[in-house]
């Protein structure tokens, strides 16, 4: 009798031992099998002015947003319209200029993602250690060559702005000085070569560069507020995250980067 019940016990607890054997396992949340977000490719048009910002702002996002690539196309304000306009692959326009982006309000913004983002001053710059380099606008009216942004490019048009504000745009124009770049680096990269004795170009533009020299801030009530507008497309296919990207760009953070740059955050 004590045989037997040694015996049955003993099968009793093989077979809940191989029951408890049988228990799947749950899971863990770190499991090859959780589900991942797709990774996006992110078009990004923007001013010429933002590179050095937008550059190290694509750091920072690696962290915030993953799945997300961004890849930049920076040129004119103008440039970028007009491809927009024909057609090209963009998800989120910022411009330099206010011209640019009400171009395209009617037939290419997504309803309610256009703001204010950023805010920039115009400045006068010579090669640095030139000598002899204008001291105001008005004496840069002297200069033999002078390089400018092109009209279709925002810092060309505040440009314009400010020399007929001082009266000064038709001789100047009339003369032949004027030199006009496609975009605002070319500016920056004629009065850094030394090709001309000096150029308008933006605050930031200036502030990033080793080879140039401030000689004056264009007066505030000279030239139209250089304020940098931003927008969703209306055709991006992935508007969420161009507008996650778009919020991004209003955090702490990139304000300190914009800021640190020379921008005036809106």
């Amino acid at each position: 009798m004590k045989l037997f019940r040694s015996l049955t016990a003993g099968l009793v607890l093989c077979g809940m031992l191989a029951g408890c054997g049988a228990q799947p396992s749950a899971p863990s949340s770190g499991s090859a099998s959780s589900p991942q977000a797709e990774p996006v490719e992110l078009t990004v048009f923007a001013a010429a002015s933002m590179t050095e910002t937008l550059t190290e702002i694509a750091e920072l996002y690696k962290t915030e947003a993953p799945d997300v690539s961004l890849v930049y196309n920076f040129d004119s304000s103008g440039t970028l319209q007009t491809q927009i306009e024909e057609g090209a692959v963009c998800d989120l326009f910022l411009s330099a200029g206010q011209k640019q982006m009400d171009a395209l309000e009617t037939d290419f913004l997504l309803e309610g993602t256009r703001c204010d983002l950023l805010q920039n001053k115009v400045v006068l710059i010579a090669p640095k250690g030139a000598e002899n380099a204008p001291a105001s606008f008005e004496e840069a009216a002297n200069a033999e060559r002078i390089a400018l942004g092109g009209a279709d490019v925002p810092v060309g048009q505040y440009s314009e702005e400010i020399f007929r504000h001082l009266g000064l745009w038709d001789s100047m124009n009339a003369a032949g000085k004027i030199t006009f770049g496609s975009n605002v680096k070319e500016v920056l990269a004629q009065v850094e070569a030394a090709s001309v004795d000096c150029g308008v170009v933006y605050q930031t533009d200036a502030a990033a560069s080793d080879g140039v020299t401030v000689c004056a801030e264009a007066p505030e009530d000279s030239y139209s507020p250089a304020v940098y507008p931003a927008a969703v497309l209306a055709g991006s296919e992935h508007p969420e995250e161009a507008k996650a990207f778009l919020a991004f760009l209003k955090t702490d953070a990139c304000k300190q980067i914009f800021e640190d740059a020379g921008f005036t955050v809106k």
